[in-house]
Parts: structure tokens; sequence; C-alpha cells
């Protein structure tokens, strides 16, 4: 059972990073729309409580948050390459900035009073109000930038970002790495989904002709699939065998302990499991699902937390 299938729905952008990754890689997959608000029972069958989107399936093997993901996606088709050895460490570098800190302003300007009324526009109330009610539950204590902030910074971050494309098409050379797939999915939610709010990307037009040549990479090649259908193939399947990495203990927790793991900030919702892995990047829980089996379920080590349970 070695088909990718990646969960996720269309308006999602840290979904769109993925999907514009495989198209780059020219890969094949597999396609299940999950729901973009709570309940999502599906999901937590196959991660045992993590929630964001999207996250990776291969067989009985679930990778959550997308770093982890173009990890895979790499060991699966190293060419071309998301981290260009000349540039490895300030291409990871950068993308960890733009899934966050470029993030963040990207989404309180195109959700401000405006974006988010013309998002949901022509919908029920009661749909506007259940996403926001959703993203407020899974911000926790999260301090939101304030419309006004987020504009500013925004401004800020589009103009770095198109100062990096003066001499060449894509930010770190001539062709495209982890970090611009990183930069662009901010970008493409306000240009694509909220269109309404994409007048501020008129400013730096290096970036919008950017934003057409990674635009240019398609999705791969997809096939749909339901999500009963990915339950059963992880319940036909076993995890894959888990590599001969040393393990790195940092907090003092053994190997086979059950431990808990969950995002630092956004999203926290944890995942309960056998701690069967923990290497330099990841780690890795052994957990069952009555439907889904026997999984395993890999996170990065950076933006989550390992805790042991205690009895």
């Amino acid at each position: 059972m070695t088909d990718l299938i990646l969960h996720h729905y269309p308006m999602s952008p840290f979904s769109e990073k993925v999907r514009l990754i495989l198209g780059h890689k020219q890969l094949a997959w597999k396609s299940v729309l999950i729901p973009s608000v709570m309940p999502k029972p599906d999901v937590v069958a196959l991660t045992g409580g993590y929630r964001r989107t999207p996250f990776l399936q291969i067989g009985a093997d679930i990778y959550c948050d997308t770093a982890l993901i173009c990890d895979v996606l790499e060991h699966r088709q190293p060419a071309p390459t998301l981290y260009p050895e000349h540039n490895k460490g300030i291409a990871r570098v950068l993308a960890q900035w733009a899934d966050s800190t470029l993030f963040w302003a990207s989404m309180a300007y195109t959700f401000s009073s405006k974006g988010a009324a013309t998002m949901f526009a022509g919908q029920p109330p009661e749909v506007g109000q259940a996403f926001a009610a959703d993203r407020a539950a899974m911000r926790g204590g999260m301090t939101s930038l304030r419309p006004g902030d987020a504009t500013a910074a925004y401004k800020s971050y589009l103009r770095r970002l198109a100062n990096m494309l003066h001499e060449h098409p894509f930010l770190l050379g001539a062709a495209p790495c982890v970090a611009d797939f990183a930069a662009y999915h901010p970008l493409w939610f306000t240009r694509v989904i909220n269109p309404s709010m994409a007048g501020i990307l008129e400013a730096t037009p290096d970036l919008l002709d950017w934003m057409d040549r990674m635009a240019t990479f398609g999705h791969g090649h997809l096939a749909k699939l339901s999500s009963t259908e990915a339950i059963a193939i992880a319940a036909a399947a076993e995890p894959a065998p888990l590599h001969d990495e040393a393990f790195q203990d940092e907090h003092g927790i053994p190997l086979g302990s059950r431990v808990t793991v969950a995002a630092e900030s956004f999203g926290q919702e944890p995942t309960e499991g056998i701690l069967r892995a923990a290497s330099r990047t990841h780690y890795t829980l052994e957990r069952s699902d009555e439907r889904a089996g026997r999984l395993h379920v890999h996170f990065p080590r950076i933006g989550f937390v390992l805790r042991e349970v205690r009895v």
C-alpha cells in the first residue's frame, strides 16, 4: 500500500502548498476531501486527534504537518529537489518563517471584516459563524494580529519577497525550493480564494509574475478516493518498518512509553500512542483504531510538544 493519499479540502492554503509540490514533482496521488471544520470523525480515526489540514497517508502510516510531508515527498521523488544542496539551510528557515509569520499576517489581513464578509457572501450566516468558531477554538490562547497591524506587516513581507526576485525567477535562485512553496500558499489564499482582498499584491508585480510561474506546476496526477476507502486501506495494511535511526532522547521519555504529541500553538488537539521512534527530526507514535487498525502516526519535532502520559 504505497499510494500517496492526501487528505485535504480545496480552499486550504497548506493543502495548496502540498498539491503544488506534488505537481512540481509530477507525482501521482489519491485525493480525499475532508471537512473544513469539526467534527471530522474519519480524520481522527487516522490521526488519533490531530486535525490540522492536510495530512498524508501511505498505507497505515500517517504523516502530520506539511514540513514533514515535504520531507516524505522528497524521499519519494528526490528530483526536482526541494532542498538545493547550496541553500538547504536557508531554504528550510525561510519556509518555516513563511509557514508561520507570513501565514498569520496573510490570514489576519485576508479575514478582516471586509474579507470575511466577501468569503461567505451568499452562504447562510451559520456557515461563516461555524467556520469562525472552529478557527477560534483552534487558536486557543494565540494572540491574533489586528487587521491594521496585519496589513502593514503583510505589505512589508510582500516587498521583501519581491526584492528576492529581482535577479532570478525564484526566491533563492533559478529553480524553486521548499521556501517558494511555503511562501506561495498564503499569497495564493489572498489572490485566488478571496480575490476581493488581492489588491494588496498589485504593488509587487515581480511577486505576481512569480506566482504565475509557481501556478504552472499544477497538482500532479490525482484520482479521487473516499475517506471510507482510505480508512479501509489503512486497516488492510501494516505500518512500514521504521528506519534504523538513532534515538534522540531530549525528554527522559524512553521508547515504548505512552505519550501524547500536540502542536505547540494552533490546533493543539493531542494524539496519544506508544512512542516508537524519536529521531533527530521526528516522532513516531503507534496507535490503534477500531476502523483503521494499527497505525504509525508521524510528527516533526519542530513545532510539536512531546509529553509522557502518567497513570
